[in-house]
């Protein structure tokens, strides 16, 4: 923490002034504060409302790190945003808001995707790292880069109705690798994009992210450190793990492996070795090829309440997880094309039916059916 501001002007002294009742905070408490630094990775779900507590609760600095544009679909859960924001950089939403909330705070944006070569840089100006993040190797890459810096990461990720809450701060407790040393198989982590997520949800992993940023920067209280919070919200049920530092850590073990930022993307199975990448088909060239042949199979593999959505008629429907075992149903003789809502998990499909024998020719839809409803059927719903 660089030194702190000597007062609190009169208009701060009404604003905190619920803050300053608090004989855990006071002026001592609000100084720090407003002397803090946090770098908020992700203005989606999560990023929204860490980012608008720790504004209104006067965390002097804030950095916005998000390259995304508003979406319609956003607005649902990620609440810094509103209808008249569509199409803009998140980051420039964010900071318009969060102004208007404080505008006593600073506010930097980064409208850039986070990666080896600018992580350090733009990490290295803040005392607390906020992960609002929603693929491994972001949170990897984000976890390595704030145990180099010294710095703890206050970590939040959700699923459906199911989130989690943590402080990794490796100097200190475990890291991210200790809890998970290795990324899960690609295709078995969906996104919010592809399995969904309860709205308000975010907003409860959010504030205790929020929470903890603010026990940390005061220092007091107990912290999430060497702990894991989960979180179902559809039973209303939180449960506290206990983690500790696994000695065999490649990072924050006594006998580290890991020195350097590394290819987040291969370390997490992103990149696609030349054998296992999918041959691509655009909507116009799927309807080309249906209307005019060779025949094609169509592997329709979104969940059912998908399908309920949005269905192509005389497809075959099939879990992601069932494809090894109903590879028999699949002719290798004739091509098939793999179909899910937006074109990504239809690759890691291919990819594991390549992987399970699959000798057939497979083609993936790009842009999955919301890019069909798109630019060919508009009477078929984009979701």
């Amino acid at each position: 923490m660089t030194k702190e501001p000597q007062t609190l002007n009169p208009e701060e002294i009404v604003r905190y002034s619920r803050h300053l009742l608090l004989p855990e905070v006071g002026v001592a408490g609000q100084k720090k504060l407003k002397n803090a630094k946090a770098l908020i990775v992700g203005l989606g779900g999560l990023g929204s409302p860490v980012a608008l507590y720790l504004a209104a609760a006067g965390v002097g600095a804030l950095g916005l790190v998000d390259f995304d544009r508003v979406e319609l679909s956003n607005l649902q859960r990620q609440i810094i945003h509103g209808s008249n924001d569509l199409s803009r950089f998140k980051t420039d939403s964010a900071k318009e808001r969060l102004l208007t909330i404080n505008p006593n705070i600073t506010v930097k944006t980064y409208p850039v995707l986070l990666n080896k070569d600018n992580a350090m840089e733009i990490l290295q100006d803040y005392d607390l790292i906020l992960d609002g993040s929603d693929n491994f190797p972001a949170r990897y890459l984000l976890n390595d880069a704030a145990f180099f810096l010294g710095r703890p990461l206050i970590y939040g990720s959700i699923y459906r109705f199911e989130g989690q809450a943590s402080v990794f701060w490796g100097q200190k407790g475990p890291c991210y690798r200790c809890l998970y040393p290795t990324p899960p198989s690609p295709g078995l982590a969906p996104s919010c994009g592809e399995a969904g997520v309860m709205g308000v949800l975010p907003g409860l992993i959010g504030a205790i992210q929020a929470t903890e940023a603010i026990k940390l920067i005061l220092g007091g209280g107990k912290t999430l450190i060497g702990r894991l919070m989960l979180v179902d919200a559809f039973t209303m049920e939180f449960t506290d793990l206990e983690l500790e530092k696994d000695p065999n850590c490649p990072l924050c073990g006594p006998n580290p492996t890991i020195r350097e930022l590394i290819d987040y993307e291969v370390f997490c199975g992103q990149n696609v070795p030349p054998e296992l990448m999918a041959e691509g088909l655009s909507p116009l060239e799927l309807k080309n090829r249906l209307s005019k042949g060779p025949p094609l199979q169509i592997v329709d593999i979104r969940e059912d309440q998908e399908r309920e959505l949005f269905s192509f008629p005389g497809a075959i429907a099939m879990n992601f997880l069932d494809l090894e075992k109903r590879l028999s149903e699949l002719d290798p003789t004739v091509d098939a094309i793999i179909i899910c809502k937006i074109g990504q998990r239809s690759l890691f499909a291919i990819r594991k039916l390549k992987k399970a024998g699959y000798e057939g020719r497979l083609f993936n839809l790009k842009g999955g059916s919301n890019a069909w409803a798109r630019d060919v059927d508009p009477t078929k719903l984009i979701y």
